[in-house]
This record gives C-alpha cells, sequence and structure tokens, in this order.
C-alpha cells in the first residue's frame, strides 16, 4: 500500500466515528447490518405512532366528521397500556419457557396483536362515521377493540424488542445500540408521514383502507426480519424453577425519595402540557387554517424533526456537564412559546408562524423528555432516607408509567375540552367576538401553556437540590430510555 492509499484508507476509518455518530455501537459480535435490521422493530412502531397521533386522527374530525372527544378518547386508548410496560419487561426478564426464548415470544406476540389492531382498524372507522341504524355502541366497540390491540402490540413489541437489543449488545455499547433504535423510531416517523402524506393526497375511503392495511403487512414484514435469528435460546435462563421478584418493595424503597416524587410531579404535568395539543394539531390545521391532508400529516414530519434538534443539542449539552433539570425547565419555557406561536398563527393568517410552533413544540418536547429522563436515571444508585438503594428498573419505570399516563390523559382531555368549549362559543356564551370555531382550540392551548408555567414552578426545587455532575452520566450520551 503506497503513502496516498495509506493516507485515504486512515481518513476514511476516522470518518466514520466522526460523521456517522452511531457507527461505534456495532461490535464484531453484532455488527451493524444486523444492528440495523433488529432496529426495523423500530420503523414498524414509528409508523403506528403516525398513523394513530397524526393521520387517523385528522381524518376522523374533518374527512369522517367524528366528535373530537371521541377521536381523543380512541387515540388514547393505546396510551392508557404504557404504564404496563414495566410489568411486560419484568415478565420477559424472567419468562419461563422450555424453549430458551425470553424475548422472541412477546415480540412475536406484540406484532401479532398489532397486526390483527391494524388489520380492522379501517373499517372499523368507516362503520363509525356512518350513519347507518347499527346496534347502539357497535361501533364504538369496534373502534375501540382496534385501537387497544394496536396499542398493546406495540407497546409489547416495543419493550421486549429493547430489552433483547440491550442482551445482545455489549455492556460497554449498550447506550449507543439503544439510542440508535430510538433515533431509528423518529427517522421511522419522519419517513412514515412524508409517505402516508404522498398517499393520502387523494383522500378517499378505499385509499384509507389501503394505506392502513398496508402499515398492517409492513408491520409484520419489518418485525419478522428484524427477529430472525436474533436471541440465542438459552433454557436455563427460562427455567420453569427461575423465582420471579415483586414490585412492592422496590416502589416502597423509590416512593422514599422527596425528590423522586417531585419528578414524578414535574413529569406529569409537563408531558400533560405537550401533550393535549396531539390530537387537535392536524384537526386545527384543515379546519381552521384549511390545510389539505397531505399537508397536514406532514406536521407530524416537523415536529418529529424538532424532535431530533432537540436530541442533538441535549447530547452537547450533557455532555458538557449541563444539568439535566435546567435542560427540562428550557424545554418546558421553548413549550410555552412554541404554543402561543401555534395559537397566533390563526388571527395573523400566517402558516409560516404555525409551523414554526409545531417545530418548537417538538423541540421543547424532546428536551422536556431528555432532561426529566437523565434526572431519573441520575437517581440510580442513590440512597433514600432510609439509606436503601434506588434501583434503575423502578426509576425509569416510574417515570414511563407517570408518562404515558399523563400522556394518554392529556389526549383525552384535550379533545373534550376542545369540543366543550367550541360549543359554548358557538352558543354565544363567551360573547360575539369568540363565536368562532378556533376558540375551542385557543382554550387548549391556553391550558397547556399554563400547565408549562405550573411544570417550571415544580422543577425549580429539582434545581436547586441537584446534584448532577459529568460522573454521574456516561462518557458518551446514549438515550437509553428515551420514549416513544
Amino acid at each position: 500500500m503506497n503513502r496516498v492509499t495509506r493516507f485515504i484508507a486512515e481518513e476514511w476509518i476516522a470518518l466514520g466515528p466522526k460523521f456517522l455518530p452511531f457507527a461505534d455501537a456495532a461490535t464484531t459480535e453484532l455488527p451493524i447490518g444486523r444492528l440495523l435490521r433488529l432496529a426495523l422493530f423500530q420503523i414498524s412502531v414509528g409508523m403506528v405512532i403516525v398513523l394513530l397521533n397524526g393521520t387517523i386522527n385528522r381524518v376522523m374530525v374533518v374527512e369522517l366528521d367524528v366528535p373530537v372527544w371521541l377521536v381523543s378518547l380512541m387515540v388514547s386508548l393505546p396510551l392508557l397500556f404504557a404504564p404496563f410496560r414495566a410489568l411486560i419487561g419484568h415478565r420477559s426478564d424472567y419468562h419461563k419457557s422450555f424453549l430458551g426464548w425470553r424475548r422472541v415470544p412477546y415480540i412475536w406476540m406484540g406484532t401479532l396483536l398489532q397486526f390483527g389492531g391494524l388489520a380492522i382498524m379501517p373499517f372499523a372507522l368507516l362503520v363509525l362515521a356512518d350513519k347507518t341504524d347499527l346496534p347502539y355502541g357497535f361501533s364504538y366497540f369496534g373502534a375501540a377493540i382496534a385501537f387497544l390491540l394496536v396499542g398493546i402490540g406495540m407497546h409489547t413489541t416495543q419493550t421486549a424488542g429493547l430489552a433483547l437489543a440491550t442482551d445482545i449488545a455489549p455492556e460497554s455499547k449498550r447506550p449507543r445500540v439503544v439510542a440508535l433504535l430510538y433515533v431509528m423510531l423518529l427517522l421511522g416517523m419522519v419517513g412514515s408521514s412524508i409517505l402516508f402524506s404522498f398517499l393520502l393526497e387523494n383522500f378517499s375511503a378505499l385509499r384509507l383502507i389501503q394505506v392502513i392495511q398496508g402499515a398492517a403487512i409492513a408491520t409484520i414484514v419489518f418485525n419478522c426480519f428484524a427477529l430472525w435469528q436474533q436471541e440465542s435460546r438459552d433454557p436455563k435462563v427460562t427455567s420453569p424453577t427461575l423465582v420471579r421478584p415483586t414490585f412492592s418493595q422496590s416502589w416502597q424503597q423509590f416512593s422514599q425519595s422527596s425528590r423522586a416524587m417531585r419528578l414524578l410531579i414535574v413529569v406529569g404535568l409537563g408531558t400533560a402540557g405537550f401533550s393535549m395539543q396531539d390530537i387537535l394539531l392536524e384537526p386545527y390545521g384543515g379546519e381552521i387554517l384549511a390545510m389539505s391532508v397531505s399537508s397536514t400529516t406532514l406536521l407530524t414530519a416537523i415536529l418529529t424533526t424538532g424532535t431530533l434538534f432537540a436530541l442533538l443539542f441535549a447530547s452537547y449539552k450533557l455532555n458538557h456537564n449541563a444539568d439535566p433539570a435546567r435542560l427540562a425547565g428550557l424545554g418546558s419555557v421553548v413549550g410555552v412559546f412554541a404554543f402561543a406561536a401555534v395559537l397566533f398563527a390563526a388571527p395573523l393568517e400566517l402558516l409560516v408562524l404555525f409551523y414554526i410552533g409545531t417545530a418548537l413544540i417538538g423541540f421543547g418536547g424532546g428536551l422536556f423528555a431528555v432532561g426529566t429522563l437523565i434526572y431519573a436515571m441520575s437517581m440510580t444508585g442513590q440512597q433514600n432516607q432510609s439509606k436503601q438503594t434506588i434501583q434503575s428498573g423502578i426509576a425509569l419505570g416510574a417515570w414511563g408509567a407517570v408518562q404515558a399516563t399523563a400522556a394518554g390523559i392529556g389526549i383525552a382531555l384535550g379533545g373534550a375540552i376542545r369540543d366543550i368549549s367550541s360549543q359554548l362559543a358557538m352558543n354565544g356564551l363567551f360573547g360575539e367576538v369568540m363565536n368562532s370555531p378556533v376558540t375551542g382550540y385557543g382554550v387548549v392551548y391556553v391550558i397547556e401553556i399554563l400547565l408549562l408555567f405550573a411544570t417550571l414552578a415544580a422543577i425549580g426545587p429539582l434545581v436547586k437540590s441537584s446534584n448532577f455532575t459529568q460522573s454521574s452520566q456516561s462518557s458518551s450520551f446514549g438515550l437509553a430510555g428515551f420514549p416513544s
């Protein structure tokens, strides 16, 4: 090898880790090809998130004329199952099987549930919107079953999939591997949003059926390809003689920490503040700003892109010894300005302001999620008031349970408050000036701003009591438990 060839080879080797930040996650035992193949289950989850929180809720509200309160209730059903993710992970850790698999059965069952929910969902939606003489409650029951199946399958697949990634990755590479999986989730959301926007440009009921059932088929293909030959069989690990511990003692240890309980309050308030708009953003664009289905579907891509930039910013700040509580507070401040921008986009008739506000919602929500998550991670290994050590599983599990529950409640309340406020405004209760469809949306956005101000007030003591230092985080920032 001559001098020029050697120089080019050395520079190319150095180029990968520098400009491909997750290239160093691969090892000899876990090559990059196998790792990217495993990440396909995150693509399928991201695709479902876009369908539920983006495309389907706008279609139900605008095209199918389904009441917003009912849409918000349906879309929140999958999130209500999310608090059980800790139980799913716990059960897969101690799964008893003579086959020797711990994660595969849960990923496979989650995939089937997700496929089944997507397969029946378009027909359930059309029946829900049809004003025929069906038995009372029949259409509501069918739609609820479809959404619930998708939610259970999505959370089961993702929880067991992340656990499998942790099992097969070397300990030193686990943060980078799981971080890659979550970035793939966000990229899957962006790609799916763009694809659905293109496919639904000429909307019809038949096209809606084709798109949703195509997503069901893609779920099976992606997850099966991701799962193939990933987990080794080890009957000793799944022996029926294993003893499964309970949650009660771990939760008691965790709840005795005053900082832990305040953190959960912050997570609940902030998550609700950012989540109430999930069901309203695309209907707001369609009904108030007269945007098309294709244009509003792109809002999910804009929102997710803002979240990706938040991850990059958080990675830089946390690697420079930033306080995660302050980072979460910064996200809340950004959220206040974001909702103000969305709120004023209608009276000012500035579509670009609406786009900016949407991107800032993703950026602020991403910063808030990362900050509170890293704060919860920094608490693991510390002692509570009874000198008992807080374990990582219960800390991150409690964070995830509160985050998911607050998101579900926020989405459900957002739709209900919008419907009630709009009805009162149209009846003239708020005066002639407020007699407009935009009033219902405006009430929700104002409530979200107030919740974020309450979050800032609650997070103050965490900033003052935070002893977060560079030694409390890993040498490289890896979003080991970033939410879906």
